[in-house]
C-alpha cells in the first residue's frame, strides 16, 4: 500500500486536470480564491488557464508514471515510504507554484520546491556526494529565491496588488514604471538560478546524485521548469522591452549551445541527459525573450516535447543502470536483443529528441526555426544557436539511446535482462505520446497549444498551426542541415569528446570553487561566532543596544527630525523628586563595587518608574512594576550573596557613549511622539467596548485580560518559568554546598 497509494493519488490529480481540458480549450479561465490575509489583500488564489493547465498535466501525469516506476526501482528500500512522501510533496509543491495566482502564495510554493528537491537530491544522505550536491542546490536556488522575493515585493508595490492576474491585466503599466528594471533584474536572478542558466548551471548536473526517478521528474516537469514558468507567466506584463529581449535571448542562447557541448562531452548517461536539460531550458528562455506568435508556439510545443522525451530517457537510463550496474557508455553495448522493450522506448524518445519525423520533436524543431527567423533583431544569431544546439542534441540522442542498445556487444560480467513492466510502462507511454502527437498534432493544438499561447500573448489567434509537413521552406532546410550536422557529430563524437575535454578544462566553472567557497563561508561563520558569541554578557548587551541606537538614530536621520516642542510649565516638585530618585539609583548602580548595592540601586530605579505610573494614574501597572521589582531584587540578591565582589568600577568611554546614545535616541522618539497628534482610534475603541463587550470598567485590566489575553498569558508563562528556573537554581546551589 505504501507504493500504490501515491500512484493512485497522483493519477487522480492527473484525471482531474484532464477533465478541465475542454473548458480551457474553449478559452475559459478558472479562478478560485479564499481570503488569506484580507488586510493586505493577500488570497489563497489559484488560476487554471492554458499555461498552468499544460504544466499541471505534465507534472501530475509524469509524476504518476515516476511514482509507479519508483515503486519497483526502489523496491525493498528501507526508506521508500520517506522517498514516496518527499516525491509526492515535491509534486504538490510544483502544482501549487504553477496554479498560484498570488505573489505571496507563489513564493511559498517556490520555496517548497527548493526544500523538497533538497530532500530528494540528498535522499541517499549516507553518501558525502549526495549531501554536498543537495546543499549546493539548496544554496544556489535559495540565494536566488531571496532575490526573487525582493523582486516580488517590488512588483507588488509597483502594481498595487499581489494578484498575478491583476498585474497582467494592467497591460503596459509595469513596463512604464520607474521600478521596472530593478524588478526585472531581481526576478530574473531568481528564475535564472532556478532554471540553471549560465553561469548558475553547475548545480543542475550535480543534482544527478538523486535517485534516477527523481532526476526524471526534476528534469522533465518540475523544479528546473519553475523558473521558466515564472518567466512565461510574467511574459504578458514584462516582455516587449529591449532589456527583456536581449537578456533572455543572450542568456538562453549561450546556455543552449554551451550545455549542448557539455552534453556531448559526457560518458555517464545521466550526466549527458542532465546537460541536455540545460540546453532545453536555454532554448525555452531564448524563445520567451521574443513576442512573435511563432516564438510562443515554439515555446509551448517544445515545453511538451522536452518533458515527454526527457522523462522517458531518464527512466530508460534507470532501467539500464539497474540491469547492468553501470551508466558509462564505454561499458555498455548490445542491449537491444536482451532489453527489447526498453530499447523501443529509448528509440522512440531519442527520435523525438533528435527531431526526426513523424515525431512531435520534428514539429517542435521546425517551429523553433520558424520562431528564430521571426526574431526581428538578430534572426541569424538565434537561428544559428538553435541549429548548433539541435545538431548536438541529435548526436547526444544517438549516444544515449542508440549506442548502448545497437552497437558493440554485452561486456563480460554483465547479465542484463528486461525490466519489470512497472519500469518500462512509463518510458513506453511517454515516448509513444511523442509519436502520436507528431502524427496527430491537432490533438495537441486545440487542447493545449492554443490556450497556452493565449496565456503568453493575451490574444486569440496568435498560435501557429502545428504541421508535420509545412512545405519546402527555410525551417525545412535548417532541419536537413541539423540532420547532416548531427550525424557528423555522432560519427566523430569520441574524437570530439576528447577535444572538448581539453578545451573545457580552461573554462572557469563555479563548481570547481564550490568547496573552497563553502570552507571559506564556514571559516567566516566560525570567526563571526567567536567574535559575537564570546560568552560575555557585556558584549551581548553592547551589541543589542548599539543596534537599537543605530536603528533609531539612522531612522531619524533618514526621515528627518520632527518638530519637538518641550513644555515644562506643568512640571511639579513631585515629578522632579521622582526623576532625581531614579537618576540617583542609576548612578549608584554605575559606580558601586557591591553586587547587593547594585541590585538594590536597580530596584530604586524600578520603584521610581512605578511612582511615575502612580502619579500619572496607572496604579495597576505600578503594582505590577513593584511586584516584579521586588521579586527580581529578592531572587537576584540571594544569588548575588554567593558571588564575589565586583571588580573596581572603571570608566569605559565606549559604554558611556553608547548609554548616552541609547538614552538620547529613546528620549527623542518619546518627545517626538508626544509632540505629534496621537492616533486615538484604539483608545476610542477600548473606551467604547470595554464595558459593553468585556464587562469591565477598568480599561487597563480589560485590555490585559480580554483584548490581549494571549499576550498576557504569555507574559505570565514567562514569569512562572523564570521563577521556577530561579527556584531550581537555588535548590541546586544549596545541595552543592551541603555536599
Amino acid at each position: 500500500m505504501t507504493g500504490i497509494v501515491p500512484v493512485l493519488f497522483a493519477g487522480a490529480i492527473f484525471a482531474y486536470f484532464v477533465s478541465l481540458m475542454p473548458a480551457i480549450a474553449a478559452n475559459e479561465v478558472i479562478r478560485v480564491s479564499i481570503p488569506w490575509i484580507p488586510s493586505l489583500g493577500i488570497e489563497l488564489a489559484f488560476l487554471v488557464d492554458g499555461l498552468s493547465l499544460t504544466f499541471s498535466l505534465l507534472i501530475s501525469g509524469i509524476g504518476t508514471l515516476v511514482l509507479l516506476y519508483s515503486n519497483t526501482y526502489l523496491a525493498g528500500h528501507p526508506q521508500y515510504a520517506r522517498f514516496a512522501l518527499f516525491l509526492t510533496a515535491f509534486m504538490l509543491s510544483m502544482l501549487g507554484l504553477v496554479l498560484a495566482d498570488d505573489l505571496i502564495l507563489l513564493f511559498v510554493f517556490w520555496e517548497l520546491t527548493t526544500l523538497t528537491s533538497y530532500m530528494l537530491i540528498g535522499f541517499s544522505h549516507e553518501a558525502e556526494k549526495s549531501r554536498r550536491n543537495a546543499l549546493q542546490a539548496l544554496f544556489v536556488t535559495g540565494a536566488g529565491g531571496l532575490a526573487f522575493l525582493a523582486g516580488l515585493i517590488l512588483l507588488a508595490a509597483a502594481s498595487g496588488t499581489t494578484s498575478i492576474s491583476g498585474i497582467i491585466a494592467q497591460g503596459n503599466a509595469l513596463k512604464e514604471h520607474a521600478m521596472y528594471l530593478p524588478i526585472l533584474i531581481l526576478l530574473l536572478a531568481g528564475t535564472f538560478t532556478k532554471s540553471a542558466q549560465v553561469p548558475f548551471h553547475f548545480w543542475l548536473p550535480n543534482a544527478m546524485a538523486a535517485p534516477t526517478p527523481v532526476s526524471a521528474f526534476l528534469h522533465s516537469a518540475t523544479m528546473v521548469k519553475a523558473g521558466v514558468y515564472v518567466m512565461a507567466r510574467m511574459h504578458p506584463a514584462m516582455s516587449g522591452t529591449d532589456v527583456w529581449l536581449w537578456t533572455l535571448t543572450i542568456f538562453g542562447a549561450v546556455t543552449a549551445v554551451f550545455a549542448s557541448l557539455l552534453a556531448l562531452r559526457q560518458t555517464d548517461l545521466k550526466q549527458a541527459l542532465a546537460y541536455t536539460t540545460l540546453m532545453a531550458l536555454g532554448t525555452l528562455t531564448l524563445f520567451l525573450g521574443q513576442e512573435s506568435g511563432y516564438a510562443m508556439t515554439a515555446f509551448a510545443t517544445f515545453l511538451i516535447v522536452h518533458s515527454l522525451y526527457k522523462a522517458s530517457l531518464f527512466l530508460v537510463v534507470g532501467c539500464i543502470d539497474l540491469s547492468t550496474g553501470t551508466r558509462e557508455t564505454d561499458h555498455l553495448g548490445g542491449l537491444g536483443r536482451l532489453m527489447p522493450v526498453t530499447a523501443v522506448a529509448a528509440a522512440l524518445a531519442a527520435l523525438s529528441m533528435a527531431g526526426f519525423p513523424p515525431f512531435l520533436g520534428f514539429i517542435g524543431k521546425e517551429l523553433k526555426y520558424a520562431g528564430a527567423i521571426a526574431v526581428a533583431s538578430e534572426p541569424l544569431f538565434v537561428a544559428g544557436a538553435a541549429l548548433l544546439s539541435n545538431a548536438l542534441m541529435l548526436a547526444v540522442a544517438g549516444v544515449v539511446a542508440f549506442r548502448p542498445f545497437w552497437q558493440g556487444s554485452v561486456p563480460s560480467g554483465q547479465a542484463p535482462r528486461e525490466a519489470p513492466w512497472q519500469m518500462w510502462a512509463g518510458p513506453i507511454i511517454l515516448a509513444s505520446l511523442g509519436a502520436v502527437f507528431g502524427i496527430y498534432p491537432d490533438l495537441l493544438q486545440v487542447a493545449l497549444i492554443n490556450p497556452t499561447v493565449i496565456s503568453l500573448t493575451g490574444e486569440v489567434g496568435e498560435a501557429k498551426e502545428l504541421k508535420l509537413w509545412a512545405g519546402i521552406n527555410v525551417p525545412l532546410f535548417l532541419s536537413i542541415a541539423t540532420f547532416v550536422l548531427g550525424l557528423l557529430f555522432y560519427k566523430f563524437h569520441v574524437q570530439l569528446r576528447a577535444k572538448l575535454e581539453q578545451g573545457f578544462q580552461a573554462i572557469p566553472n563555479l563548481d570547481h570553487g564550490w568547496d573552497r567557497f563553502l570552507d571559506g563561508l564556514k571559516g567566516f561563520a566560525k570567526w563571526q561566532t567567536l567574535l559575537v558569541q564570546n560568552g560575555k554578557l557585556t558584549s551581548y548587551l553592547f551589541a543589542t543596544f548599539l543596534t537599537i541606537a543605530a536603528g533609531i538614530l539612522l531612522t531619524l536621520l533618514y526621515t528627518g527630525m520632527p518638530m519637538i516642542a518641550v513644555d515644562l510649565s506643568d512640571v511639579e516638585w513631585k515629578h522632579t523628586s521622582i526623576a532625581l530618585l531614579t537618576i540617583a539609583g542609576a548612578l549608584l548602580a554605575l559606580v558601586t563595587n557591591s553586587r547587593i548595592a547594585g541590585i538594590a540601586a536597580l530596584g530604586v530605579v524600578g520603584i521610581g518608574i512605578a511612582l511615575i505610573f502612580i502619579v500619572f494614574s496607572a496604579p495597576d501597572v505600578a503594582i505590577t512594576q513593584l511586584l516584579v521589582e521586588t521579586l527580581v531584587v529578592v531572587l537576584v540578591a540571594v544569588v548575588m550573596l554567593r558571588l564575589p565582589s565586583l571588580p573596581k568600577a572603571e570608566f569605559r568611554l565606549g559604554h558611556a557613549a553608547l548609554s548616552i546614545a541609547v538614552g538620547a535616541s529613546v528620549s527623542l522618539i518619546l518627545i517626538a511622539v508626544v509632540s505629534s497628534p496621537l492616533d486615538l482610534r484604539l483608545t476610542d475603541y477600548f473606551e467604547a467596548t470595554s464595558w459593553p463587550e468585556a464587562y469591565g470598567r477598568n480599561i487597563v485590566n480589560v485590555i490585559l485580560v480580554d483584548f490581549r489575553a494571549l499576550d498576557t498569558f504569555g507574559e505570565i508563562a514567562v514569569v512562572v518559568i523564570a521563577a521556577l528556573s530561579a527556584y531550581a537554581l537555588l535548590r541546586t546551589t544549596r545541595k552543592g554546598d551541603q555536599k
